[in-house]
C-alpha cells in the first residue's frame, strides 16, 4: 500500500473522495457483435484530455475499453465524470466504426481477442478457457481510506452488504448467445477465477497482508493484481476498491451505487473507530448471498444482509439505505440516492431492460441499439425534482 494520508486527517463523510472505473463492450452497430478495436481506438484518441477528465485504458480484451474517472468529492462531480467517461469511450470506439456500450456481457455468441501484453498472454497460457472467454464488464468503485488499518476494518464491515450492490447493478442476462436465467451472469463467469468472491474476516492490515502473501506463495497466481476479491485494498491507490458490481446500463445507476459505497465505507470506518465488531458471517454464507443476487437481482428474494435469511429485494435494499443514511445526509446525497434506488426497484436493472426489449422485438440488434441509447442518455433531472418515483420507504432491520 502507498500514499496514505495522515490518519489524523481522516476525511469527513461529506468529503471522503471516490471514483469509478467502468468497463464497456465495443460493438458493431450493424451486427450487434463485439469487435476487437480497443487498441486501434485508443491509438486515435488521447488517453487523457485534461487533469479533471476521465482517462481511457485497455482491459484484457480487444473488445472492451475502460473509462477511469478522476478523483471526485461530490455526487454531482462524479455524475459529470461518469457521463464524460462514457462519451470519451464512445468517441474512441466511433473512430473505428464501433460503439461503446454498458453491457456486462454480450448478447451474442462471440470470439474474443486478448490484448497482446505479456501479462495477459501469460494469463491465457495459465488459465486457458477462463481467460479466453473472459469478456465481461464490471464497475469498480474506489473510496478513500486513511490507512491500510482503516481499509481492512472497512472490508470486514461492508462484506455482508456487497451482494445487495450486485443485485442493484445486475446487467448481464445473456452468455454466448443464450439467456442464462441469471440477472448477472457476469458474476458467475467471473467466479471461475481462483481468487474471486468473498473473503473471510481479516481483523487487521497485517492479517490481510499475510493472506495475500500466502496466496501468492502457492504459485497459482501470476501477481498481486490477480486478487479478484469482491472488495479489496487497492495496490495502487489509498482506497478500498469494491469490485462486485456489473457495469450499469444507466449512468445514474452507477453514480447512486458509488454514493452508496462511499456511505458504506464511511459507516464502516465509524463503526471501527467506535469499537463495534464486524459481523461474524462466513465467506461460505456470503457466497450464497452473492449467488442469490446474481440469479435474481432485484426481481426476487435476496439474503438479508443482517439476518442472513430470505427477504424481498425491497427489504434488503431498504436495510442498506437505513444502514448508510446517517453517512448520506452530510453530503446531501440521501434524497437522490433514495429516489434512484426506488427507481431501480420499480423499473429494474439493465437485465430487465435487455429482456424487455428482446421480448418486444425478438431482435438482438434491437437490444444492443437500445443499450447504446441508454448508455449515453443525457443526465436525468435531479432526483428531488422527480415526481414519477416515490422515495424509498425505510424498512426496519
Amino acid at each position: 500500500m502507498n500514499d496514505f494520508p495522515d490518519p489524523a486527517a481522516c476525511p469527513r463523510p461529506e468529503s471522503r473522495t471516490f471514483g469509478v472505473e467502468e468497463e464497456f463492450l465495443l460493438v458493431d452497430e450493424d451486427t450487434a457483435k463485439p469487435v476487437a478495436v480497443a487498441e486501434s481506438s485508443l491509438a486515435r484518441t488521447s488517453a487523457r484530455c485534461g487533469t479533471s477528465d476521465p482517462s481511457l485504458t485497455l482491459e484484457v480484451k480487444q473488445e472492451q475499453l475502460e473509462a477511469v474517472s478522476p478523483v471526485c468529492s461530490t455526487f454531482d462531480e462524479l455524475a459529470a465524470a461518469v457521463r464524460r467517461g462514457r462519451f470519451r469511450a464512445d468517441e474512441a470506439a466511433r473512430s473505428m466504426g464501433a460503439r461503446a456500450v454498458a453491457l456486462a456481457t454480450s448478447i451474442n455468441r462471440h470470439a474474443t481477442h486478448t490484448v497482446p501484453a505479456r501479462r495477459y498472454l501469460d494469463m491465457g497460457e495459465r488459465f486457458g478457457l477462463t481467460l479466453k472467454e473472459q469478456l465481461t464488464c464490471g464497475l469498480h468503485i474506489h473510496v478513500a481510506v486513511a490507512s491500510p488499518e482503516e481499509g481492512v476494518a472497512v472490508l470486514d464491515r461492508i462484506r455482508t452488504w456487497l451482494p445487495v450492490l450486485l443485485a442493484l447493478s445486475a446487467n448481464s442476462p445473456y452468455w454466448q448467445g443464450t439467456d442464462s436465467g441469471y440477472e448477472s451472469f457476469r458474476y458467475q463467469a467471473w467466479n471461475r477465477w481462483p481468487t474471486a468472491g468473498p473473503c473471510e474476516l481479516f481483523g487487521s492490515a497485517a492479517a490481510y497482508r499475510r493472506h495475500i502473501e500466502s496466496m501468492l506463495a502457492t504459485g497459482v497466481l501470476l501477481d498481486e493484481g490477480m486478487m479478484y476479491f469482491d472488495a479489496r485494498l487497492s495496490s495502487r491507490h489509498p482506497t478500498v476498491e469494491v469490485r462486485i458490481a456489473d457495469v450499469c446500463l444507466e449512468a445514474s445507476h452507477t453514480v447512486a451505487i458509488a454514493a452508496l459505497v462511499r456511505a458504506l465505507v464511511e459507516t464502516a470506518a465509524g463503526q471501527w473507530r467506535a469499537g463495534m465488531p464486524a459481523p461474524q458471517v462466513s465467506a461460505a454464507n456470503l457466497r450464497l448471498a452473492g449467488w442469490q443476487a446474481s440469479r435474481y437481482g432485484v426481481g426476487g428474494e435476496l439474503v438479508h444482509p443482517l439476518r442472513q435469511k430470505p427477504c424481498s429485494a425491497a427489504e434488503a435494499v431498504g436495510a442498506l439505505l437505513d444502514h448508510v443514511r446517517p453517512a448520506l445526509r452530510p453530503s446531501g446525497d440521501e434524497v437522490r440516492v433514495g429516489a434512484e434506488l426506488a427507481h431501480i426497484l420499480a423499473d429494474g436493472t439493465g437485465s430487465r431492460r435487455q429482456r424487455k426489449v428482446m421480448r418486444h422485438t425478438g431482435s438482438r440488434k434491437a437490444v444492443v441499439a437500445d443499450a447504446i441509447e441508454r448508455t449515453h442518455l443525457a443526465a436525468p433531472p435531479p432526483a428531488e425534482m422527480r415526481t414519477d418515483v416515490p422515495p424509498l420507504a425505510a424498512v426496519p432491520d
